[in-house]
C-alpha cells in the first residue's frame, strides 16, 4: 500500500504545473485518426468509456530474454490513448540478475522509483560529469531532460522499478540502438565511435542492424 501511495504522489506531482493549463476536461487519442506533433486527434467524446481511463499494461513483468538482460514496458499514449495532452505518462523496467539499461536519452525528465532490488543509477551531463548512486527499495532518483542515463542491477535478485515523464510520449534513444539497430554503414560507425570493424559487426549482431 506504502509502494502505491508514492507512485500516485510522485505522478500527481511531475503534472501538478501542467493540470493549470488544460482547457478540455480530456482528450482519449484514438489512433485510428491522423497522428501529429502534438499527439493523437480525440476520440469522439460520445464514445468515451471508464475502461478508456484504465490500463493494465505494467502488471505484467516485461521480457528480459536478451543480451542486456533488460525489458521495458510502457504507459504512454500510444498503448495508453487517455494519456493524449494530459502531459504525463509512466514505465515499468525489469532488470534480471546482472541486467543492464544502457546509456540512454528521453525529450523529458524522468522520476524513477526503485520498488524491488539493488540498483546504481546515474547520468552525466553536458560537461562530461558523472552523477550516480546505488538505489535500494523505495528510493527516488531524477534523470534531468535530454542527458545520457543508465541503470544497472548490482543485487542478487531481479530488480523492478517504475518511471514517471512529464510528458505523454517522452521518446527513447539509445546510443547502442541508435549505431547498431539501423543499417548505417560500418565505415561511417567506425570514423565516428573509433571502434574496429569486427566489434562493429559484432554489435550489429546483437541489435539487429546492417549494411
Amino acid at each position: 500500500m506504502m509502494i502505491l501511495n508514492i507512485l500516485i504522489a510522485f505522478t500527481l506531482l511531475i503534472s501538478s504545473s501542467y493540470a493549470n493549463t488544460l482547457a478540455f476536461d480530456y482528450c482519449v487519442g484514438d489512433p485510428t485518426l491522423p497522428h501529429g506533433p502534438s499527439g493523437y486527434s480525440c476520440k469522439d467524446p460520445r464514445r468515451v468509456t471508464t475502461n478508456d481511463f484504465a490500463y493494465s499494461g505494467l502488471r505484467t513483468p516485461s521480457n528480459t530474454s536478451n543480451a542486456l538482460k533488460y525489458g521495458v514496458s510502457y504507459a504512454i499514449d500510444k498503448q495508453f490513448p487517455a494519456l493524449t495532452g494530459m502531459g504525463i505518462s509512466m514505465a515499468r523496467n525489469d532488470i534480471d540478475v546482472g541486467g543492464v539499461v544502457p546509456l540512454h536519452s528521453h525529450r523529458t525528465a524522468e522520476l524513477a522509483i526503485l520498488i524491488k532490488g539493488t540498483i546504481v543509477a546515474g547520468f552525466i551531463d553536458t560537461n562530461n560529469k558523472p552523477f550516480y548512486k546505488t538505489l535500494n527499495e523505495g528510493d527516488i532518483f531524477v534523470f534531468p531532460p535530454a542527458l545520457e542515463h543508465f541503470q544497472f542491477n548490482v543485487g542478487n535478485v531481479p530488480v523492478v522499478a517504475y518511471a514517471a515523464f512529464p510528458s505523454s510520449n517522452p521518446g527513447f534513444q539509445g546510443i547502442s540502438s541508435a549505431l547498431f539497430k539501423n543499417n548505417l554503414p560500418t565505415d561511417i560507425i567506425q570514423k565516428i565511435s573509433l571502434l574496429d570493424v569486427a566489434q562493429i559487426k559484432k554489435l550489429k549482431a546483437v541489435f539487429g542492424g546492417t549494411n
